[in-house]
């Protein structure tokens, strides 16, 4: 759906904010117009403010996942970081409801959509990739796409998203899982510096060694201490990989469970990586594959498992790493309502594996009544090695790098809002009955860190930050005294 159509449904709809754990119910108040108003006088040449029924107003309010997108008051696309400055001191003068958006792909309600200000970071857009000290300066506004395809004629890459159309602010400040973790570490291991706006108005350079408290509460502490507008990251040399998408039909699953099983528990080869995804559409279960190795051929024998299923559709081969990163359709159910849901494990066991294909199925046929449209479990394995690329305590999350988490990722798609809340108790069941069957087999995950860009809106921050919770509310306190950051959405501290 394009953007101006997509918001006038929903004010024909009639959009609401939902009520969440950090996504805060935000009606518009008194002054929010007020607000727009001053932001549009106050700001430079650079940045724009745009109304309700414009179509910058609706690109910069739309999201991936409709049931994440509002109303809001006015749309706010600054062009320099030192207009973010001007704009926060307003809105926390005036303490007016904000959001501010990256690429748009957040799934939990209110985290980067509201009824007050929403700011859309578009025109941060640079990628400038610096020979000498090997690094990456990136803009908060862009999708990894654009990264990916900007440094492909340079020979480099960046530790980022796995599949087309995902954010690198909101992606990046959680944590980041990548086709490179094995190699590298989470992308929060990676970064360098953040340019960041602090709610006071200034304009910093946060790294290790000018702010370690800052830069350690950045690296997947979210939006709580201001708003990045840049990122520097290392690069690395980047050449032809192999793999892509394969899907296969739902008889052959038990297929790739044991292949999945196996893989897990024998290849250790950190250039090797898969992506199994459990889905049910179309009313009936399948699997969506993707095969990842870093180098234009794997060595003999790590696929072999998986090439030997009998398949739906395949499409390997020796391409560029963008190319791969598209080959999955992780854009078919754009503009949709949607919720994710998280499940940390220690190992993907036979039993566990079995329990999602049942999970599958189960809530498929039982949701497809209720306008279910997309059913799936991504399945994450990574080498036990992956949380050892930094030091402990490196950054906010994960909040302990002593046991290896694997995220699996539960994600429900569905058409209407009358299926909301059905759809969101649904995906917490599935995660309930998950947890209870990694317990069951001995897998201690009964307070194991969820990762925050999966988990679902109400889950207690303890359970994203652990024992970094509050040395995170005093980093917060320190430079958010008067909570200016807590007027937006998201796992608010």
């Amino acid at each position: 759906m394009r953007p101006f159509v997509a918001v006038l449904a929903l004010f024909l709809a009639g959009a609401r904010a939902v009520a969440h754990n950090g996504a805060r119910h935000q009606t518009r108040s008194f002054n929010t117009t007020s607000t727009c108003e001053q932001i549009a006088k106050a700001v430079s040449s650079a940045s724009d403010v745009w109304w309700p029924l414009s179509f910058h107003y609706a690109k910069d309010v739309s999201h991936w996942a409709s049931s994440s997108s509002d109303l809001a008051a006015c749309a706010v696309e600054p062009g320099s970081a030192q207009d973010v400055g001007i704009i926060l001191q307003i809105l926390g003068a005036n303490q007016t409801p904000f959001a501010v958006k990256g690429g748009g792909h957040a799934s939990n309600p209110g985290f980067s959509s509201t009824s007050g200000v929403q700011i859309a970071m578009f025109r941060f857009s640079e990628v400038n990739y610096d020979a000498t000290s090997q690094t990456v300066d990136v803009g908060a506004g862009l999708v990894w796409d654009d990264v990916y395809a900007t440094l492909e004629p340079q020979g480099v890459n960046v530790v980022g998203g796995r599949v087309t159309g995902v954010g690198v602010a909101g992606f990046t400040l959680g944590g980041g899982y990548s086709w490179l973790t094995n190699q590298h570490g989470l992308t929060v291991d990676t970064i360098v510096a953040f340019e960041l706006v602090l709610p006071d108005g200034t304009v910093t350079e946060v790294t290790q060694t000018s702010n370690p408290d800052l830069f350690f509460a950045l690296k997947g502490g979210y939006n709580n201490f201001g708003i990045v507008t840049k990122f520097t990251f290392k690069a690395f040399p980047q050449g032809q990989v192999w793999g892509g998408l394969i899907t296969i039909t739902g008889d052959h699953l038990d297929k790739v469970n044991a292949a999945t099983v196996k893989f897990g528990s024998e290849i250790s080869d950190p250039k090797a990586a898969i992506l199994p995804t459990y889905n049910f559409v179309l009313g009936a279960p399948g699997m969506s594959l993707i095969l990842f190795y870093d180098g234009p051929s794997p060595p003999a024998g790590i696929f072999d498992d998986f090439l030997a299923i009998p398949h739906f559709t395949k499409d390997i081969s020796t391409r560029s790493f963008l190319s791969l990163v598209k080959t999955a359709p992780a854009n078919i159910t754009a503009g949709t309502r949607a919720i994710f849901n998280t499940v940390p494990v220690l190992d993907y066991t036979p039993q566990f594996l079995d329990a999602v294909v049942n999970e599958t199925i189960f809530w498929g046929t039982r949701l497809s009544l209720a306008s279910a449209t997309f059913i799936s479990f991504d399945v994450e394995p990574f080498l036990p090695s992956l949380f050892s690329h930094a030091e402990e305590s490196s950054a906010a999350y994960p909040p302990t790098r002593a046991r290896a988490l694997l995220p699996t990722n539960i994600y429900f798609a569905w058409l209407l809002s009358a299926s909301d809340d059905l759809m969101i108790e649904s995906a917490r069941k599935s995660a309930q009955q998950l947890t209870q069957v990694a317990l069951s087999e001995g897998q201690d995950i009964s307070d194991a860190p969820m990762y925050g860009n999966y988990a679902i809106y109400d889950t207690p921050l303890e359970r994203i930050f652990g024992d970094n919770l509050d040395r995170l509310k005093a980093i917060k306190a320190q430079y958010d005294p008067n909570n200016v950051m807590g007027l937006a959405g998201g796992w608010k501290l």
